[in-house]
């Protein structure tokens, strides 16, 4: 387990001991190493306070010095260091009030959330110091909250989403008796900041299933307050092709979609919500959910503002949610072709067509038929290919090009000559020459405009 630490923590860990300082490996790295997964971030935990690292390193950030936190940045890697501590009471759910500083490593444990999460690592020896038998729940592959829960969960109403983190991630199953109090006390998330809750849920979303973690919020009751659109589609049946209900669907449609892309996992995950508020019936008997897209795109938008995401974030989850239900088959023209690049964006095709495999396959819960898209997929590839007129800044004329040959001043007119001459040759791309568009630019203008056939 010791050759698994990298050079650099074993090198703080001199200097410290050399300055006459403990210091342990601490947090997830050392259950990462207890579980034979490699460790992403490395902690240390020291009874050095943080004016004395500051001394003894040349690079500290001072990220959280108020409650003992500092990061060490040593030969290319960043190190949390904190000072062993004992927190005082968590009036607001979210922060402990005060601090104190502890020479004790237990002590410092003891104030953890979760017993996998309280195993400490000493690096000379290499032994593992786990007072609240981490390694045992690691082996029972359990997730249980240190001493009482509903203290734990009093304490950081966070702690809650944390812990369906690391059921999901990790593939636990949570310990009842702390599953009962994050049910109990799951309204403590509700004094919770959206940024600390959104940070969860990116992680939720980078785990292997994210279904699981869904899941438990929807038992906990969690989802029910900080993602009630999509708790309000539990037990909204679908037509036969779907297998689940529309909650069901959304998390396997997430959990198909790939992790590497938040957003197109957000966007498998929320492009159904808006079923619920547009379901309707049919003569048949069958549910109805006419323009869901478009309301599913509208509540993505405003979720995702409420969880503080960036702007390209919720800009781009929205989009392909309100793309998502296009319908293809083999008699769509080349124009049409053309026109569902132009609505998509020809940067957002993929994604587009990935969401819809993702959809598919949550369905039934089993790999999606690509045939359709494939085909679809080729045609694009096609058109692309042909370097085709796909937006106004591709006709070979401009807007002074039509002002100097019909002496018309600035004004809408010249915009909708050239969207007719766009429309034109979306239809016809031969026609996307200059000598053309400029004749056909009369015609319309002469026909059209003059004799108000067609409104400006």
């Amino acid at each position: 387990m010791i050759r698994r630490i990298p050079f650099q923590i074993k090198e703080i860990h001199d200097i410290l001991r050399n300055a006459g300082f403990d210091c342990y490996v601490v947090g997830g790295a050392v259950r990462n190493l207890v579980l034979g997964t490699p460790p992403k971030d490395w902690d240390l935990a020291s009874n050095a306070q943080p004016d004395h690292v500051m001394k003894l390193f040349r690079k500290v950030i001072p990220t959280g010095v108020l409650h003992g936190t500092v990061t060490v940045l040593y030969k290319g890697l960043h190190v949390e260091m904190t000072t062993f501590r004992i927190d005082g009471s968590y009036s607001d759910s979210r922060r402990p009030d005060s601090v104190e500083y502890t020479s004790s490593l237990l002590e410092d444990l003891k104030r953890r959330d979760l017993t996998i999460n309280s195993m400490a690592l000493n690096i000379e020896t290499g032994e593992i110091i786990d007072p609240h038998d981490g390694r045992g729940d690691c082996k029972r592959k359990l997730v249980r909250a240190i001493g009482i829960p509903e203290e734990r969960f009093d304490e950081d109403g966070l702690r809650i989403l944390r812990a369906l983190r690391f059921a999901g991630r990790l593939g636990f199953s949570i310990e009842p008796s702390t599953f009962a109090a994050m049910k109990s006390r799951a309204k403590n998330l509700l004094g919770i900041s959206a940024e600390r809750i959104r940070m969860e849920l990116e992680g939720i979303l980078e785990s292997e299933k994210p279904s699981v973690s869904f899941q438990g919020m929807a038992e906990t009751g969690v989802l029910r307050l900080i993602l009630p659109e999509l708790d309000a589609c539990r037990g909204v049946e679908q037509r036969e092709l779907h297998l689940f209900d529309v909650f069901t669907h959304s998390i396997l449609a997430c959990d198909a979609a790939p992790a590497r892309d938040q957003g197109l996992r957000l966007a498998a995950l929320l492009h159904d919500i808006g079923k619920p508020p547009v379901r309707g019936e049919g003569e048949d008997g069958l549910p109805r959910f006419h323009g869901h897209e478009s309301e599913s795109a509208r509540l993505a938008w405003n979720i995702l503002q409420r969880l503080k995401f960036p702007s390209a974030v919720i800009k781009r989850v929205s989009h392909l949610i309100a793309q998502h239900m296009f319908s293809y088959d083999s008699t769509w023209s080349d124009a049409a072709v053309r026109r569902f690049i132009i609505r998509v964006g020809r940067e957002n095709l993929e994604d587009l067509f990935t969401l819809r495999t993702a959809d598919a396959q949550g369905m039934r819960n089993l790999p999606a038929d690509a045939r359709g898209l494939e085909e679809l997929r080729q045609r694009v590839s096609s058109v692309l290919s042909r370097e085709e007129a796909l937006s106004l800044k591709d006709l070979k004329v401009s807007g002074d090009d039509i002002k100097k040959t019909l002496v018309l001043p600035p004004g809408p007119a010249v915009g909708k000559i050239l969207g007719f001459l766009f429309e034109s040759i979306l239809e016809d791309p031969a026609l996307n020459e200059r000598e053309k568009l400029l004749h056909i630019a009369k015609n319309f203008y002469t026909t059209r405009l003059q004799t108000g056939a067609e409104k400006i």
